[in-house]
């Protein structure tokens, strides 16, 4: 199969590297079409994921013979080191892929010890094979072309903040900011390229120190490493073990937080403007993100990302905790446009930035109590600083909660009444009032108040939130609008599963927002959600379809891509990945309800 050059690649073609301070994304054609190599959201230096002139580097083989090339891909086991082999008709030869990890690196030490070095190393396997690289860096999402050139044997380009250097045992030439080169590879042959990032203004270059010098075979056993102590034994090992690899190289180690996705403005719907940047981390996700780390046996993570939102969230006030950060607890996100950027398959604007961190989202304050209660045995006595973080969040949540919001899908515009916010209350209280022995006499002087206030939202929710014409509850009380959001009840407690408004809504939430086995969030909805498809998953567990939930899993588990990556969001018809990738959440509910089959009877997160 030709691999032919495409500036708009589908999607699920890119795999994912980690050094767990940045990400980089491959093309299956052998290009680097994403990299910000300061940290997750910092401007890239390869950007022909949005813009066909915003940079690349491609290494792979040239155009030769009549049928061209096919390609193979897989990651080394345990890592997510991406190894790809390409055959020619002339031979055969493996690319491997890797943002570095400095040599001795173990465990939690990964996003500390990392140099920013994308490595690619290209080997010969049969034959010879004609290979050409093209390097085309263009720092500051494209706005710069740099000054190319070479120096003490390397290549540089220099413009802007960042300093790029390229060690290379072929010549390149280079020419208007670019450099490119063809050589030929035979069997057994093996040849390494180096590309180290520096701040223009920083430090010398990380690969100039002997003793920091990063290998691939360094960055593989570091990833096994941090493996070899996650001890998960349920069903699904090996798609479960890849999304915690998933999880933990969208982690952020420094601080501990963990990015929603790799990447800003890949569309939900191509050609549309519904193109978000996903670099940050949301309280939002807390509580599922936590629950599929602790599935996931990843004690260290859960702790460390517990330890960065209470820092983020600092001194809760009267105003609704802010329900996203940047990956040091920065707050202003504030959203701009990088209009010279024409977007993904002409999907405008591309944003930087995510307006959402100032919305109202009523939801988040129950996602810390459901993640608190999962650890309170570890977190072992609450401090003054987590108790008074706690007491204020209930009291918050127990005045505010017939307030409306933006709803968990943040919806911008005008705030209403959703009923996942209001489920997302009832479950903050109700923690509140299970953990007020562990919150000193003032928290325990408050469970009155907060018990009634939970009393009430729960009335509220089966009185205004069950629609009898749908036969269902509702995203929005008082409408007749399906969400899938409403499959979080059981999820979270707040109904059996099996009870009988709850088991309907399942069955009408199934028939009427699946599309060939994949769950919309609403009607119209452009794709498919692939987080409410594994939440379904889980229900249809739950009311005792274990056999429906089993197939429903393995199809969807069928529609990652080769390397068993998920994006946000999966058109049914075409099977088309769109949205930001690879995504937390599709690998957090995929995790997630791994275990729930795991489980020999059918069981509720509560």
């Amino acid at each position: 199969m030709s691999v032919p050059v495409n500036t708009d690649a589908p999607i699920s073609d890119y795999g994912f590297l980690s050094d767990c301070r940045s990400a980089a994304l491959v093309g299956r054609g052998g290009s680097v079409d994403w990299w910000c190599p300061a940290r997750f959201d910092s401007p890239s230096v390869f950007g022909r994921l949005l813009d066909p002139d915003a940079g690349h580097w491609r290494l792979a083989p040239t155009a030769q013979g009549h049928h061209g090339y096919r390609t193979e891909r897989d990651y080394l086991p345990g890592t997510l080191v991406l190894r790809t082999v390409h055959h020619t008709d002339s031979g055969s030869v493996a690319v491997t892929d890797a943002l570095a990890i400095e040599p001795g690196a173990r465990g939690h030490d990964l996003g500390r010890r990392s140099p920013a070095v994308l490595l690619r190393v290209v080997e010969g396997l049969t034959g010879s094979v004609r290979m050409r690289t093209e390097f085309v860096p263009r720092p500051e999402y494209g706005l710069l072309a740099p000054y190319v050139h070479h120096e003490r044997g390397r290549v540089v380009a220099a413009a802007g903040p960042a300093t790029l250097t390229l060690s290379a045992p072929v010549s390149l030439h280079c020419e208007r900011g670019d450099a490119t080169a063809e050589f030929d590879v035979a069997a057994g042959q093996v040849v390494e390229f180096e590309l180290a990032y520096a701040p223009a203004y920083g430090p010398a270059v990380p690969g100039d120190d002997p003793a920091r010098r990063a290998s691939v075979a360094d960055t593989a056993q570091a990833w096994r490493s941090l493996g070899s102590v996650h001890s998960y034994r349920g069903r699904y090992a090996a798609q479960v073990r890849r999304s915690a690899l998933v999880l933990q190289g969208l982690t952020y180690v420094p601080s501990g937080t963990l990015v929603a996705a790799a990447t800003t403005s890949l569309p939900e719907d191509p050609g549309g403007s519904r193109n978000y940047d996903y670099r940050y981390a949301w309280l939002r996700d807390f509580a599922f993100t936590m629950q599929a780390l602790w599935v996931a046996a990843c004690p260290d993570e859960t702790s460390r990302l517990f330890a960065w939102a209470a820092r983020s969230a600092g001194r809760i006030g009267s105003d609704p905790i802010q329900i996203m950060y940047g990956v040091e607890g920065e707050r202003d996100l504030t959203e701009h446009s990088l209009a010279h950027l024409r977007g993904y398959a002409n999907s405008r604007p591309v944003r930087v930035g995510n307006d959402a961190w100032g919305q109202r989202q009523l939801d988040v304050p129950g996602e810390i109590f459901a993640a608190t209660k999962r650890l309170s045995d570890q977190l072992g006595a609450f401090d003054d600083e987590l108790r008074a973080m706690l007491i204020d969040l209930a009291d918050g949540v127990a005045g505010s909660w017939r307030e409306p919001d933006c709803g968990m899908w943040e919806e911008r515009g005008t705030e209403r009444q959703f009923l996942s916010s209001k489920v997302m209350a009832w479950l903050a209280l109700d923690r509140a009032v299970q953990l007020a022995p562990k919150l000193g006499t003032h928290g325990q002087a408050r469970v009155s108040r907060w018990s009634s206030a939970r009393d009430e939202v729960r009335a509220m929710v089966l009185a205004e939130g069950w629609n009898e014409r749908l036969g269902a509850y509702v995203g929005v009380i008082g409408t007749d609008e399906l969400d899938a959001s409403a499959l979080i009840m059981p999820l979270t407690g707040f109904l059996p599963a099996a009870e009988p408004r709850m088991r309907s809504t399942i069955e009408v939430i199934e028939s009427r927002l699946g599309s060939d086995g994949l769950i919309r969030r609403w009607s119209g909805d452009p794709a498919a959600f692939v987080l409410c498809t594994f939440w379904l998953v889980e229900c249809l567990d739950m009311i005792g379809k274990r056999e429906r939930a089993e197939a429903l899993f393995e199809r969807t588990l069928a529609r990652s891509n080769d390397l068993g990556l998920f994006a946000e969001q999966i058109d049914p018809a075409s099977g088309q990945h769109l949205g930001n990738t690879p995504q937390a959440l599709s690998h957090v509910g995929l995790i997630n309800a791994a275990w729930q089959l795991t489980q020999p009877n059918p069981v509720f997160r509560g």
